[in-house]
């Protein structure tokens, strides 16, 4: 089945925690601290196989944790770090932020990767807080915790050249008289109902890659039909075949339908160059308006070549015709990226204090709340060490401001502390 959107639940893996502990050997009465390192979390990153073509590997609401690291040990051992997890997909996979819709990436090259959530670094063992003024530190870290995201994918098929029109026009079977492909073709509306690919070949060194577009009509790029889910593979063509049908009671009406959905759909497809074939001209019919039918196309300047998918006239024509707009037409990485848009970053110590009853409170921000989680609460010297950093970011004298008393709950995340003077 051809997928070409999904949304995923993906975390990266959690840092190691790092250990308390004191070196113990006979003899040897102060060993001193020798807590070892947590390891730090695997990543979760994104890379293109050129072999897949469709999603459909991925189930919805699936979720993938890249591999915690392990803890520290005694003698200053250090934890072993989290796996990476590599999740593969087809060229092509745009990747948003399932939350807020931004863009982290577009893959398309083959072997491109991409970091979605970087793995918690590991939790310090107590050997780094030893001072000449605290030489038995009774504090470590916990590993830092991993990071999650929704995220959705979207496919748009990367292809050289793309067949459009509406449904019925002929461009199934404009596809299996060019390439080896075997597409579904019937006489009734939307036959076609996922894009299909094939390859044809130009000459012994030269190949190019068709999509067959599923049919638009009229409000397709407001969701109307099948064009909605379906526009966005145009996007990736760099050559689009416009095939016409030339049963049509109006021609030039249905190519002109065609094009303003593109550009309402996407601006930039309206530029795409396009090669203009008037289809089924094997057909008495046709044959008697074709005069007629090549006189509108001309008074609106558009260039129209004659074909019959069926009886294979002059198909071969079209397709060279086709790979010679391809060769003067730039490719994706060849065409000027757009500049990047950058967005200042939050303040890390940034906080905020919620009252949310009589005695109780919540203080949210990314930094303590990370630091809450990679505290030993049980660990005396941990704590003194948290408390200091509110103190540093100014936590305590915000508390203070807002009105907290003796005994108040104060909440940090998951967690929940008794304010004390």
């Amino acid at each position: 089945m051809f997928i070409d959107q999904v949304e995923i639940q993906v975390r990266s893996g959690k840092g190691g925690d790092g250990m308390m502990h004191f070196h113990r050997e006979k003899y040897v009465p102060r060993g001193g601290p020798d807590g070892g390192d947590g390891g730090k979390g695997g990543d979760l990153i994104f890379e293109v196989k050129p072999t897949l073509n469709t999603l459909s590997a991925f189930r919805p609401s699936q979720k993938f944790e890249a591999q915690d690291g392990k803890g520290g040990g005694s003698n200053q051992k250090s934890g072993k770090g989290g796996d990476d997890l590599v999740i593969f997909v087809p060229p092509g996979t745009a990747i948003f932020d399932a939350d807020t819709q931004e863009l982290l990436g577009d893959l398309t090259q083959p072997g491109q990767r991409l970091t979605i959530c970087k793995g918690g670094r590991g939790g310090r063992g107590n050997q780094h807080f030893a001072s000449s003024r605290n030489q038995t530190p009774r504090m470590a870290e916990k590993g830092e915790p991993y990071e999650e995201r929704r995220l959705k994918l979207e496919l748009k098929l990367i292809a050289d050249l793309g067949l459009i029109g509406l449904p019925n026009a002929g461009k199934s079977t404009l596809l299996a008289a060019l390439t080896n492909a075997h597409p579904k073709i019937a006489a009734y509306p939307f036959t076609t109902l996922e894009p299909n690919l094939g390859v044809a070949r130009i000459d012994d060194d030269t190949t190019v890659v068709l999509a067959d577009i599923p049919g638009l009509i009229e409000g397709a790029a407001e969701g109307a039909g099948l064009g909605h889910d379906f526009l966005r593979h145009i996007q990736r063509t760099r050559v689009l075949i416009h095939l016409v049908d030339g049963f049509s009671e109006d021609p030039v009406a249905d190519f002109s339908q065609i094009n303003s959905e593109l550009a309402l759909f996407d601006p930039n497809l309206a530029k795409k160059p396009q090669i203009v074939a008037l289809n089924k001209i094997d057909q008495p019919e046709v044959q008697e308006r074709l005069a007629d039918i090549k006189k509108k196309f001309k008074k609106h300047k558009v260039e129209l070549m004659t074909i019959s998918a069926l009886a294979r006239t002059n198909t071969r024509e079209l397709l060279q015709k086709a790979a010679a707009k391809l060769a003067e037409t730039p490719t994706l990485e060849d065409v000027e990226p757009p500049m990047p848009v950058y967005r200042p970053e939050a303040d890390p110590n940034q906080f905020e204090i919620k009252r949310e009853g009589t005695n109780e409170w919540r203080v949210s921000g990314a930094s303590i709340e990370r630091s809450a989680k990679m505290t030993y609460w049980q660990h005396e010297g941990s704590l003194r060490r948290f408390q200091k950093m509110m103190e540093r970011i100014g936590v305590d004298e915000a508390l203070r401001k807002a009105g907290v008393k003796e005994g108040d709950t104060v909440a940090i995340g998951e967690f929940e502390l008794e304010w004390q003077e």
